[in-house]
Order: structure tokens, then C-alpha cells, then sequence
């Protein structure tokens, strides 16, 4: 397939094309970064996870208090979806247990989904996981993190972490988490990522280290990690300025060389615009090259940017979604399916559904 670079952009903006994963007359469908993607059969087999309430119209975000989380899988790599509401998920209000242990992590059919505060849907401080053997249709859980709560580097913390963890073997598995202190003045807008990990099936949890330093006076979270063609691996991060709300917010990568035990920054990626701004989804393409999806709500965009130098550089900016009904949009994931096409997902009000859906925009000719 032709490579991007080969393409002006606005051939490539071209060849994407939208289609709808979920929406329902009367419903506010939102935030997938925050509710997880697991892929199968090199991209042929996804499924991605949203928010889901009631449309009411306020300041903020137009969703009633009452949210509930749901699941839309594609078989065909992001043409068509099904929404699926599976049994003692998370919402469901299952009572957490610790972790059994003997999980397998490298199981094919293996999902694991993580719980925590700080976002919609989920109030839990110390955070807990659930886990699946058969792509997502049924989930065992809520688990705790065993030991992990107890660590002296989190003591007195509020779990902020989304989902994102990379498996390396049956018994091993390093999880991207994030924190935040309760006794600052802008605790709820300073949380920092760090890296866990459980190198016995689940039965423990080890913190492993920070990857931006408490000395660091920004907000850092919602880590999208890939292991990079180079062999190292690359966080991009969520940043803001807690106390300035007029100043952009950004898009940073940072590296690390040593399996996640140390990290530093590589490169700033974009800006995602005011008001805590847009996380982003990191995938490494089928040819090596890095490819980062985010939103600026302040311009009201959605852009992909591809490195094809493991994170070091980025090309220029490529405009996948413009000019939705409202400033409400973005928290994308982003996969690449079976036939080499990238796909994002992310949340948008359009003159045809005004009550926030989950879209799909295939991407062709990178």
C-alpha cells in the first residue's frame, strides 16, 4: 500500500471514510479512551469500550449522573458494529475480590479491563481490574491489584488509570497506571503515570516506578504505550497546566530503554487545546512507523501524526474528523485492522445525531 508520504495530505483525507460504531436516539455516547480497546486476528476482531447516559443539556458534557459502560465490537476491522452490554462488568457493582492469581495473561482470547477514579462511570480510589478468556463476552472480576495499593510510593494516592497494559509472557504483565495526591490544591487535575507490574499470574502487583517525576509540575496521564520497532518503549501522554485553564494543553511521548524501569522525554506531539484538552492512542503500524490520533476541542479537530523514527519526530498533522455540531468530541483509540487500514474511534455530535455517537473513521493509503 502506498506510504503517506507519497500523498498530499488532503489526498489522504480523502480516502477516509465514517462510519457509526454506536448511537441511540436519545443517549449520550462518549469517552472510548477511557473504557479500553482489545484487537484479535491482527485487527479483524475489536472491541472497544464507551460511556453511556442519558443526553441532557447543561455546561460540560451533555450526559445525565446516572452513566453506564458498554462495549461495540467489529469482526469485519471497524466496518460494522454490534453494541454488547455483558454481565458483571464494570458499573454493574460487583463486589471486589482480591486477585485469584493463575491468570494467563498470554491466553488468545485474553482482555483485561481496568477500574478506577477520576473519570465517568467509576469511583473506585483504590482501582480494581476484570478479565476475560473469550474476546470480552464474558468477564470474571472486579479483582484487586494485590499489594499494589499497599506500596509506599502510593501510599495517601487516589488510582486514576485507564486501561492500557502490554502482555510479554503467560505469567507476566506490565500495566500503565496513573495516581493522584489528595493534598494538593490542585490534586484533581496533577495526576502522574506510573508503571506496574505482576510477574506471577496476577496473584501480585509491583510498583515499578514513575515515569514523570512528582518535580514535574503539569498533569501527566492516560498512557498510550507501544513497544517501537527499535525495541523501546514509548508512553504518550495526557498534559495540562492545572492552574492555568486558558493554557493549551499537549500531546508529550516520552522513552524508555530499559523495559519501562526509567524514562525520559522524547518529543511533544501536538496540542489538544484549552479546558484539560484531548488524551491520545498510540499504535505501531505493520511497517514500524508510530502513528498518534488526538482531538483539539478548541479547534474542533480530530488529528493523526506518523514518526518514522520511533517517536523522535512526528509529520505534519492530517486532519481526520472536522466540523462536528458541538466543541464535545474526541478521547479517540486507534487501531490498525487486517487489511492495513488505520481506524480511530472517538465520541461526536453531527447535524444527524446531535446526541453524541461513537464514530469510526477507516483510513486508507498510509
Amino acid at each position: 500500500m502506498a506510504r503517506a508520504d507519497k500523498y498530499s495530505l488532503s489526498a489522504i483525507q480523502e480516502n477516509i471514510r465514517y462510519v457509526t460504531a454506536a448511537a441511540k436516539l436519545g443517549r449520550f455516547f462518549g469517552w472510548p479512551a477511557n473504557n479500553g480497546i482489545w484487537k484479535w486476528d491482527n485487527g479483524r476482531e475489536i472491541l472497544i469500550g464507551f460511556t453511556d447516559g442519558s443526553y441532557q443539556e447543561q455546561s460540560g458534557h451533555n450526559i445525565g449522573k446516572e452513566q453506564l459502560t458498554n462495549l461495540a465490537r467489529s469482526k469485519d476491522g471497524g466496518k460494522t458494529w454490534i453494541r454488547e452490554d455483558p454481565d458483571n462488568f464494570v458499573g454493574d457493582d460487583g463486589k471486589v475480590k482480591p486477585s485469584p492469581g493463575n491468570i494467563r495473561f498470554d491466553h488468545p482470547g485474553f482482555a483485561l479491563r481496568i477500574a478506577a477514579t477520576g473519570y465517568h462511570g467509576t469511583r473506585d480510589k483504590r482501582s480494581r481490574f476484570y478479565i476475560s478468556y473469550d474476546r470480552g463476552k464474558k468477564w470474571d472480576g472486579p479483582y484487586r491489584f494485590n499489594k499494589l495499593n499497599d506500596d509506599k510510593n502510593l501510599k495517601g494516592m487516589d488510582i486514576t488509570s485507564r486501561t492500557n497494559y502490554r502482555v510479554t509472557g503467560e505469567n507476566f504483565i506490565q500495566v500503565y497506571m496513573s495516581a493522584r495526591r489528595r493534598d494538593f490544591k490542585y490534586a484533581n487535575r496533577l495526576d502522574k503515570p506510573f508503571v506496574a507490574e505482576s510477574y506471577d499470574g496476577g496473584k501480585s502487583f509491583k510498583f515499578a516506578g514513575w515515569v514523570v517525576p512528582w518535580t514535574d509540575h503539569y498533569r501527566a496521564v492516560m498512557p498510550s504505550v507501544v513497544q517501537a520497532s527499535n525495541g523501546d518503549l514509548v508512553m504518550e501522554l495526557r498534559r495540562r497546566n492545572p492552574r492555568k485553564e486558558e493554557q493549551l494543553c499537549w500531546i508529550d511521548a516520552y522513552v524508555s530503554k530499559d523495559s519501562g524501569r526509567s524514562w525520559s522525554f522524547l518529543s511533544k506531539i501536538g496540542e489538544t487545546g484549552v479546558n484539560n484538552g484531548n488524551p491520545p492512542s498510540l499504535v505501531m503500524l505493520k511497517d514500524g512507523r508510530l502513528a498518534c490520533c488526538f482531538a483539539n476541542r478548541s479547534s474542533s479537530k480530530i488529528f493523526l501524526r506518523i514518526s518514522k523514527n520511533s517517536g523522535r519526530s512526528w509529520d505534519q498533522e492530517i486532519v481526520v474528523r472536522d466540523n462536528p455540531f458541538s466543541y464535545d468530541m474526541g478521547s479517540p483509540q486507534l487501531f490498525q485492522n487486517h487489511t492495513s487500514e488505520l481506524v480511530t474511534l472517538y465520541y461526536i455530535t453531527t447535524e444527524e445525531s446531535q446526541h453524541s455517537n461513537i464514530e469510526a473513521a477507516i483510513i486508507t493509503g498510509l
